[in-house]
């Protein structure tokens, strides 16, 4: 791969982190409008209620990905329907925090780790190897994919749901540089 296209990689990898936390941000803002009582209620989505959507994002995201790509750790016994915070507010903040530690350490990451592999084993054990980049589009995608369906919760609890796509944020980064 040329110089230029790791470099172009970087920034993609980057403007999507970016907008991970970007969304995460909007998302939880119309999240908080909601009562405990619409916020905890099974509303079809595959992990149950908003409640349980968001702790599988800060399960799947930050105790699995993040641990294996920056970690190094392979964690085990983990489920991606756990409870890892019961607390509305602490969940809220873990969300925000650990999104926001995939934009250094994708700054740090030199071109050879950016153009290789990764090498992780699954929960249950089983050795991978994945193209890192391509892995790293797969956390963030996956983070739209549930962000979608909360979105979608919102509405049928008759609540409005944010704006989240990827050019909305484009166009908000450019108006605060001009």
């Amino acid at each position: 791969m040329t110089a230029t296209a790791t470099h172009a990689l970087r920034q993609q990898l980057l403007t999507m982190a970016r907008y991970n936390v970007w969304a995460t941000r909007r998302l939880l803002g119309c999240v908080d409008a909601l009562s405990d009582d619409e916020y905890r209620r099974d509303v079809g989505l595959f992990f149950a209620s908003v409640h349980g959507t968001l702790n599988h994002l800060l399960v799947a995201e930050h105790d699995v990905w993040f641990a294996r790509i920056h970690d190094r750790h392979f964690p085990s016994q983990l489920r991606l329907d756990a409870e890892a915070e019961s607390d509305r507010a602490r969940l809220r903040e873990a969300l925000l925090t650990r999104a926001e530690r995939w934009i250094p350490l994708l700054q740090a990451c030199d071109d050879a780790t950016l153009e290789g592999e990764l090498a992780y084993k699954d929960l249950s054990g089983t050795d991978h190897r994945l193209p890192f980049a391509p892995t790293m589009a797969h956390v963030f995608n996956h983070g739209t994919h549930h962000r979608g369906q909360i979105s979608a919760a919102l509405t049928m609890l008759g609540h409005p749901g944010p704006e989240l796509d990827l050019i909305y944020m484009l166009q908000e980064e450019l108006h605060s540089r001009q």
